[in-house]
């Protein structure tokens, strides 16, 4: 009887362990094998997170993004198979609210949960996530849609076909698919994302269970309290868990230098100081409570100053696009009709071209490289503004277009 008491204990914890499961990693694997160019699209990506050296990066970790706040519109993707798994709305702003304090560092379990030693490191990462207002045919929306699918739909296969919920303009809106996973193989699975690439994946966002979603409603204890869709979208913003794809070994890790490498996720609420899946034993041991392992919600409550750093260089890099998304629509309508009415000419271009803008002032152009290097900056003064880029190389480029200090219109130019 002891014997069986054991036994059933030992698949209990295991049973436990594989609940606190991200799919990213398992995502990633099966879109290397069966995506063509993904593998070396996502290296690229790898290169820019593993690479200190500045000169060998494919992506510039010269961000210019530093000190502005960033507002990433959002919209939610519910599919449901009965009334149970169709969230409601207060669920879902009780996840917007929880991204938005982790984000910007207000949670308030931030002073209890993270230890003195740590919170040196710990980060606003300055973003903002609005539910969108404006669909992509400049429409008023909830941010919000919702469809009935079959018992025998595969969310985590089917999530943005057109058997669940086609995605709105991945390059412009952070689409978040809410359902129920179904993959036997994959029990307990609470979420996964898309990592960033450029061009972005036709399937791209975050993917999360019904049960892990929100503080309210269907959300279930340990995964209560939303740190599952924080979580994934610090994958979304390139983050890699601290033992990255090291499968237990050391010497792979997230090649991030605040966070500690470990071999192996944390699970439950670990006691600190932890040194059990610590590559180097240390008297502060691993930085478990960051939101990259997989620890509780309850355990769980910063992302560090590196962190940030890549999070906000792969906004600059392949995110680029959703800073100039007009999804929130905190913009009047005069506002876009001026905005709107900003001209770069010729396009294509070989020497100079010329920005005209009739109706709205604008001061300063930020040119960056398709993978986020800012290459220039100007200061306009007049209504017609001649900008030089003789000595670019040919390629494709992306202007930002400012009216003192805020943010108007991006647009692409070709260097022929």
């Amino acid at each position: 009887m002891n014997k069986i008491c054991i036994l059933f204990l030992l698949l209990f914890s295991n049973l436990i362990f594989a609940q606190k499961k991200c799919g990213t990693d398992t995502k990633l694997q099966n879109l290397i094998k069966n995506k063509p160019g993904f593998a070396a699209k996502y290296k690229e990506m790898k290169d820019f997170i593993y690479n200190p050296n500045p000169q060998k990066n494919v992506y510039s970790r010269q961000s210019s993004l530093t000190n502005t706040i960033i507002t990433i519109p959002v919209v939610f993707h519910v599919l449901y198979k009965n009334t149970n798994q169709n969230i409601s709305e207060a669920q879902i702003q009780s996840q917007l609210d929880v991204i938005n304090k982790d984000f910007r560092k207000l949670n308030t379990d931030f002073s209890t949960v993270v230890p003195t030693v740590f919170k040196p490191f710990a980060a606003d990462i300055e973003i903002n996530f609005c539910k969108a207002t404006i669909d992509p045919n400049g429409a008023v929306t909830t941010g919000i849609t919702r469809k009935l699918v079959p018992d025998t739909f595969v969310f985590e296969e089917e999530y943005s076909t057109s058997s669940g919920q086609t995605p709105w303009d991945t390059s412009k809106y952070l689409n978040v698919w809410v359902g129920s996973f179904t993959d036997i193989d994959k029990l307990g699975l609470l979420g996964f994302a898309i990592p960033p690439t450029i061009p972005v994946q036709d399937n791209d966002g975050i993917i999360i269970s019904y049960k892990a979603f929100g503080t309210s409603g269907t959300a279930v204890t340990p995964h209560r309290k939303g740190r599952t869709v924080t979580h994934e979208i610090g994958h979304y913003l390139g983050l890699l868990h601290p033992w990255a794809d090291g499968n237990d070994s050391c010497g792979f890790g997230d090649g991030i230098a605040d966070t500690p490498e470990t071999f192996d996720s944390y699970g439950d609420c670990p006691t600190f100081p932890s040194n059990q899946y610590a590559c180097v034993t240390t008297t502060n041991g691993s930085m478990f409570m960051n939101y990259m392992d997989y620890v509780d919600d309850a355990c769980m409550a910063f992302f560090t100053l590196g962190q940030k750093e890549v999070m906000r260089n792969i906004l600059a890099g392949p995110r680029l696009s959703l800073l100039t998304s007009n999804g929130c629509g905190n913009l009047g309508l005069n506002d876009f009709e001026a905005i709107n009415a900003i001209a770069l000419y010729p396009n294509p271009v070989s020497q100079y071209f010329m920005i005209t803008s009739p109706q709205i002032q604008i001061d300063k152009v930020e040119i960056y490289t398709v993978l986020g290097q800012l290459v220039k900056t100007q200061k306009l003064i007049q209504t017609n503004n001649e900008i030089n880029i003789e000595e670019f190389p040919r390629g494709t480029y992306y202007l930002r277009i400012y009216n003192q200090g805020k943010f108007l219109k991006s647009d692409k130019i070709i260097k022929k």
